[in-house]
């Protein structure tokens, strides 16, 4: 979710929200890397009683969401204006998804790297959008 809302705020030039002071880490999953897990869990039903069970997909690497914001200012072409905010109530400084049952019963592992994932992120976005990328700007 930050991906979209961080994405269409730098786009219009409006601030985003950057809790704890940017001091978070999040397990920031790409949908190529579900999409796979998905597939996995259709190909493997379990074969013990009761016949279905509930995996985690996420990605189990926390990253640091400073570093998130920055790939994706380059892939935007452009600069975050980040208002930084203490930590909500009831939030935590760090996530990351508990994926040894995927790992386990589906030979689940995230493979994209934050790397990739902002930049093919972007550059869906803009295409949907129908917005110029960065090198194509004048």
């Amino acid at each position: 979710m930050p991906a979209f809302l961080f994405t269409e705020a730098i786009l219009a030039g409006k601030p985003i929200r950057v809790f704890n002071h940017g001091d978070m880490r999040r397990d920031f999953t790409f949908v190529d890397d579900i999409v796979n897990g998905v597939l996995r869990a259709l190909d493997r039903a379990p074969s013990d009683k009761p016949p279905h069970r509930v995996y985690n997909l996420g990605n189990n690497n926390s990253e640091r969401l400073l570093d998130f914001i920055a790939i994706l200012e380059e892939a935007l072409g452009r600069k975050a204006i980040m208002q930084l905010e203490p930590i909500q109530p009831g939030d935590v400084p760090v996530t990351f998804a508990d994926i040894e049952a995927s790992r386990r019963d589906l030979d689940f592992e995230p493979t994209t790297p934050i790397s990739v994932r902002i930049p093919r992120f972007v550059e869906w976005y803009q295409a949907y959008h129908g917005l110029n990328s960065p090198s194509r700007r004048s």
